[in-house]
């Protein structure tokens, strides 16, 4: 490829950006420079009568400022239309080219390279009704994988009181995902990177917390207090597989919910001027029968805690520092898997670190990178398809992206808004290795992943 522009990422290691990409930014330039500043998620931004910046940081979704996070807990409740339709549509599609062929294809009817696709077609029900009532319901058609599914589902009830001269938010929550009702961009549900696509390779291993997205059911209560401090818990457990089946998900990954698993969370909010801090904790125990598999009376027993942290800066003329920063020690004692074969030890563990920083200016053009990093312990049959045995992948993604309505004046009126973009992952280590982590010659390098994409909303 001819002029390619190369990063350091680390030490020995470099990020070559392909030439073509130069040219994709400048066009992406071009187009957010000369557009006029369109209302942000279109049935929430009709709602509130707020632009898309008013909510989210980059005049996007789904990275949430203050005050979008006040909108979420206080239960999507913020009117100042009396009746709008709540309903939104979105897409996103996407060009993936790896470093290297993926042998076999990233999945059936797609090549070993170069796939062009449309990654998601949602459909929202989003709103609030009355003062104690709101909604985040989504469902989701995979242009991937070719069919439908529930995604996202967010149920609340609100009231406000006082205790002890302390204004109070009390909430419950009705979700489908641990962490999706979290207001902070910093656990997984709503973690960078915000817009990804299933043709690109990713690492095998992650902790179990953000690996139960739609397959399980919870209900959490939360009280937000002055603004400040935030507390969370609650339980969740798995639907009939039956059920999961119908809503278009795979019941066996990673596995059902024995009883409940109980999920807790608190966070410390602070508003200083321009500027805001969250510092915070969180954590889940479950009982796992791995792929639905009861037979050994046996259960896996996972406990996941964590630390997250996050800043905002919001400069003048609309422009944004953000960073989110987590840290996530999973303990693993598997005891069905082992008595299944699955695994060659009972006690093992995970853990993973992901930080990102991003530079929005006015509100159009972003700039992100986010180094991660996850190890554990090796396991001769867990980790069977890797050389080393070992779960260890890490790396840098860097993404690029222009808003051009996110402050309002879309051509297609207030509910268009649009977001394109260019991200590039590369590799140090994958699946346990940096080089030959397959024992067939591969490289985590190999998967080095440009991906241009398009994200619409209306």
């Amino acid at each position: 490829m001819k002029g390619p522009e190369a990063v350091t990422a680390g030490p020995g290691w470099r990020i070559k950006l392909p030439g073509f990409l130069s040219a994709g930014l400048l066009v992406l330039a071009l187009l957010v420079l000369t557009a006029r500043p369109s209302f942000a998620v279109p049935a929430f931004a009709v709602q509130t009568g707020q632009p898309c910046s008013g909510c989210h940081v980059g005049g996007f979704g789904p990275q949430l400022t203050p005050f979008g996070r006040a909108f979420k807990l206080g239960g999507y409740t913020l009117r100042t239309d009396t009746f709008n339709v709540p309903v939104s549509v979105m897409a996103q599609g996407s060009y993936v080219r790896t470093a290297k062929a993926q042998p076999p294809p990233p999945t059936r009817d797609f090549a070993l390279n170069d796939n062009v696709a449309v990654d998601q077609v949602s459909l929202f029900i989003a709103g609030g009704l009355g003062d104690h009532l709101g909604a985040f319901v989504q469902t989701t058609y995979d242009g991937v994988a070719r069919g439908f599914h529930w995604d996202n589902l967010d149920l609340r009830a609100v009231t406000t009181t006082t205790i002890h001269k302390a204004s109070v938010i009390l909430g419950l929550t009705v979700n489908n995902a641990p962490t999706v009702q979290d207001a902070f961009n910093t656990l997984p549900a709503w973690g960078f990177a915000y817009s990804t696509s299933s043709l690109a390779p990713s690492p095998a291993a992650a902790p179990l917390i953000g690996s139960l997205a739609q397959n399980t059911v919870g209900v959490t209560g939360y009280a937000w207090i002055n603004s400040e401090l935030y507390a969370e818990f609650g339980g969740y457990r798995s639907p009939s597989a039956r059920f999961l089946n119908h809503m278009g998900i795979d019941p066996t990954d990673p596995g059902n919910i024995s009883g409940t698993a109980p999920y807790g969370r608190l966070a410390y909010n602070k508003n200083l001027g321009t500027q805001n801090f969250e510092i915070g904790a969180f954590g889940m125990a479950a009982n796992i029968n791995p792929g639905h598999d009861q037979s050994t009376g046996l259960t896996d027993h996972y406990g996941d805690l964590g630390l997250d942290a996050s800043y905002q800066l919001f400069a003048a003329k609309r422009n944004v520092v953000t960073v989110n920063a987590r840290y996530t020690h999973e303990s693993q004692r598997l005891d069905a898997s082992q008595a299944l074969g699955l695994t060659a030890n009972s006690h093992l563990h995970l853990q993973d670190f992901r930080i990102d920083a991003s530079y929005y200016w006015h509100d159009r053009i972003g700039f992100t990178v986010q180094p991660f990093d996850t190890w554990g312990k090796p396991d001769v049959l867990l980790y069977g398809a890797n050389r080393t045995y070992a779960p260890d992948s890490s790396g840098v993604l860097l993404q690029v992206d222009g808003t051009p309505w996110g402050e309002g004046g879309s051509p297609l009126g207030p509910r268009f808004n649009m977001r394109l973009g260019v991200q590039y992952t590369a590799y140090a280590a994958f699946d346990g290795a940096g080089r030959n982590y397959d024992g067939l010659g591969r490289n985590a390098g190999d998967n080095n992943t440009v991906r241009v994409f398009a994200w619409l909303a209306y």
